[in-house]
């Protein structure tokens, strides 16, 4: 019997997750990164709900928790800094998880770790997909046998003969959008958020600060495990910045921000010097369905909930489990074996897709009078009284279900 050959477009959870349980189930497995060499750094993301019994079965429960932040709790503060408030932090899933790390050290771990026989391939992206298994004229899925051929062309001139290609290439994925078309519904939120690293000062301390202004704007401050300091800019109802360049960008977010207050200055003067500035215009991927013919998407590229949701990284690892479970568990009927997947992850991503009415203007005031109801509500929210409410706000990616079981790493083989 020959081993079945998945390729995985895109490195970072999602994409190794997949390829850490598909190797594990007996795929051969190519991933293909479209930068030039792993990308470490980013923000904050955090290992919640049954994300956590993965990583159990991963054996990189203690890797991760290894790669903490150093991040203790969340408060809200005013202008001067003063706490005002103190989001519940208790237990694995608070505002501040007990797996709370950075996007690349989580992804390096995962990385670090993958078995035996994965094939990395950086500096390459997907520039052609011939899937037998899709109808040519209408784009539709065909039953289709476990030897039917797909052929993925990269843009280093290779062709890889694939029988499975996911797609973990993140919210702005060409090569979804190549596949899948009109299928892909954006749901922009109006929010735009701009993340970054800039060096620590004595002033901060080992808590997510948190600071609210008139105009819709918040200001983020984290501490992180690397001696420096990540932090965010987020305001509702501005333009996308995503297609500026880096400099009109931040010179955009400076008039936006300068006369937010607390710690704008020091933010902004960081950004211009720092090296990892990432600018986002939050948008939301909807899907009716993640796969077609062999091919699958995964994490953001799927379902992207953005960090209004929450727990993106969680259902990026779980898909991974997932989706290599039930095609190890049905080796001769893909078919059957995505809808399967598709059919466990749904509800864990429709209950982080439905955001409650009216967070925008909650969460981004822009006025006083909103900034002080605002501040009134986080008490109420914080009090003894509504706290346990307010925890179960931080709860995602939680299930009754039960994770399918892997099945022996033999059950991959092509029977032909």
């Amino acid at each position: 019997m020959t081993s079945r050959h998945a390729v995985v477009s895109g490195a970072s959870i999602a994409g190794l997750s997949a390829a850490f349980w598909l190797r594990r189930t007996g795929w051969e497995v190519t991933v293909i990164e479209r930068a030039p060499s792993f990308r470490d750094g980013g923000q904050n993301v955090d290992v919640r709900g049954v994300a956590r019994e993965v990583l159990t079965r991963m054996g990189l429960f203690d890797a991760v928790k290894a790669q903490n932040t150093t991040e203790t709790g969340t408060v809200l503060v005013d202008e001067s800094g003063d706490v005002r408030a103190e989001l519940p932090s208790d237990g694995p899933d608070g505002a501040t998880a007990e797996l709370e790390v950075l996007r690349g050290d989580f992804a390096r771990t995962i990385l670090d770790h993958l078995p035996e026989g994965v094939d990395l391939r950086y500096g390459e992206t997907i520039d052609g997909v011939d899937d037998r298994t899709v109808t040519p004229s209408t784009g539709d899925a065909v039953t289709a046998s476990t030897g039917a051929d797909l052929f993925v062309t990269t843009s280093t001139g290779h062709t890889l003969h694939a029988d499975l290609l996911v797609i973990a290439e993140g919210v702005r994925s060409t090569t979804r959008d190549r596949l899948f078309g009109d299928e892909v519904e954006r749901n922009e939120l109006g929010i735009t958020m701009v993340f970054g690293t800039i060096p620590r000062t004595p002033s901060d301390d080992d808590r997510w600060r948190w600071y609210n202004t008139v105009g819709g704007r918040q200001i983020h401050l984290r501490p992180d495990n690397h001696g420096t300091t990540r932090a965010i800019l987020s305001y509702a109802r501005g333009a996308d910045l995503t297609s500026l360049d880096r400099a009109e960008a931040l010179a955009e977010v400076r008039k936006r921000y300068a006369d937010a207050g607390w710690e704008a200055p020091r933010v902004l003067d960081g950004f211009d010097t720092s090296d990892d500035v990432y600018i986002d215009h939050l948008t939301q991927i909807r899907m009716k369905t993640w796969h077609r013919g062999r091919v699958v998407l995964a994490g953001d590229a799927a379902w992207c909930v953005t960090p209004m949701g929450g727990g993106g990284a969680s259902l990026a690892l779980t898909s991974g489990y997932v989706l290599a479970a039930y095609l190890a568990q049905q080796p001769r009927d893909m078919e059957s074996a995505l809808i399967a997947h598709e059919k466990w992850m749904r509800p864990l991503v429709d209950d982080v897709q439905k955001l409650p009415p009216g967070i925008e203007r909650f969460a981004y005031p822009q006025t006083r009078l909103g900034l002080t109801l605002r501040s009134l509500a986080d008490k109420a929210m914080t009090s003894s009284l509504f706290a346990p409410l307010t925890a179960k706000l931080t709860q995602v990616a939680d299930t009754d279900q039960q994770l399918p079981e892997i099945e022996p790493a033999e059950s991959p083989a092509d029977p032909d």
